[in-house]
């Protein structure tokens, strides 16, 4: 029995007001589209070769990011060496990365003038290119990969050490204690980490852009925004926004029906001890170094081309910065104040609704950004010109965009208090 009624209107209708907002961010802003388009508009056979791409590279770039992450964060998990943290953080800096940035640095290290380039061809070999399809997956994993390696990390941590020593203890190695211990965990967590790596690259725009390389590399994003620059055609980008919707809220929902077991018990938070022989060191640092290298290499190569002209930039860059700085710190904020409501007024809804809730919440990735911008802006038209906005609109969104992510970090941790 609830305590009273303010509690009950308090905490569901501000977890009510979040998903309405929600829902207006995706599917209003796309109606508001269609509506000054007079309607849906009809898809050309470029535009169904643009989904099937978009499918095939973002379930690619998931699989294959979730793949290389559950070794190393298993790996990362169970070794202790020094500068082991300091790894870790630095592993997180490409997901953090301007997009245009990271893929610098990914062509000085894998393009036609890269370092792997001048390797080959001091070897005998001819200059590799990133460009095309495989250049789009191979960029989706080194932006996503962290995001990944960081989420299964979480899972792992969250093992009590006693039960890696129990199953020691009883001689349970192998499949057979990772069967008992580790893959409940994975069943939990990998799931909502593909989807949102897969809506992270399914919405991808800068990615496909830069090293998309033609139509064959063409992304629904891209198709969005060639409706929007080059054709003008508002009706046929609120007609790819809606797919894009309905190919995210279908692999949410697959993904979400998974069974998630539950992790009743609790350790002393101690440190987990080292068990295995050497090969299976060797296995787990061969685990880390590979996506270590894949992440820091490129990262290396823009610090080496961008430290010496730090100095030289101009003085309005600074500027910007302390703009960018304060429109993150805005939208953080705002995001954890939007994500902790919805997470406390699903705490005590039951499994099936904090299921929903998390569904709800990745609509702000399945959103496209161009279709967004567009549908608030003809919202904001008829009472106030919108470039006075653009700031707290931008932060608004940021914030919108950011809350799938909030919402995997606390919704398990706000179930556990009810």
């Amino acid at each position: 029995m609830a305590r009273c009624a303010v509690e009950i209107i308090g905490r569901y209708g501000l977890g009510g007001a979040v998903v309405a907002a929600l829902l207006f961010f995706s599917f209003g802003t796309a109606g508001l589209v269609a509506i000054r388009a007079n309607g849906l508009g009809s898809l050309a056979p470029g535009d169904y070769a643009a989904i099937r791409f978009t499918l095939w590279q973002a379930t690619l770039s998931a699989l294959i990011s979730i793949g290389l992450a559950i070794p190393a964060a298993r790996a990362l998990t169970r070794r202790r060496f020094p500068g082991r943290d300091a790894l870790i953080t630095i592993m997180g800096a490409p997901f953090i990365l301007p997009v245009i940035v990271g893929v610098l640095g990914l062509l000085a290290v894998f393009g036609r003038s890269g370092w792997i380039s001048d390797i080959l061809v001091a070897l005998g070999g001819e200059k590799m290119s990133i460009y095309g399809a495989w250049g789009v997956v191979l960029a989706h994993v080194f932006f996503n990969l962290p995001l990944a390696t960081r989420l299964i990390l979480q899972g792992w941590f969250a093992i009590p050490s006693e039960r890696h020593r129990l199953i020691h203890s009883l001689g349970a190695r192998g499949w057979a204690g990772f069967k008992l211990v580790e893959w409940p965990m994975l069943i939990s967590i990998v799931p909502g980490a593909f989807v949102l790596i897969f809506l992270l690259c399914l919405t991808s725009f800068a990615v496909a852009l830069a090293v998309g390389g033609g139509p064959r590399a063409t992304t629904l994003e891209l198709a969005i925004f060639q409706a929007f620059r080059f054709d003008f055609d508002l009706a046929k980008a609120a007609t790819l926004a809606l797919v894009q919707f309905a190919i995210c809220l279908g692999v949410a929902f697959a993904a979400f029906r998974i069974p998630i077991p539950r992790a009743d018990g609790a350790g002393l938070d101690r440190q987990v001890q080292s068990f295995g022989s050497t090969g299976t060191k060797v296995i787990d640092g061969v685990a880390i170094a590979l996506p270590a290298a894949f992440l820091l290499l490129p990262l290396l190569a823009i610090v080496l081309r961008g430290l010496p002209a730090l100095f030289q930039l101009p003085s309005g860059l600074w500027a910007a910065s302390l703009t960018s700085v304060s429109i993150a710190l805005v939208s953080t904020i705002l995001c954890i104040i939007l994500a902790l409501t919805l997470c406390l007024a699903l705490a005590r809804a039951g499994q099936v609704a904090q299921k929903l809730g998390e569904g709800v919440g990745v609509l702000g990735l399945a959103t496209s950004p161009l279709v967004v911008g567009t549908g608030l802006f003809l919202a904001i038209f008829p009472f106030a010109n919108p470039t006075d906005y653009a700031l707290p609109v931008t932060a608004v969104v940021n914030a919108f965009m950011s809350l799938p992510f909030a919402l995997r970090v606390l919704m398990p941790a706000t179930a556990n208090l009810y």
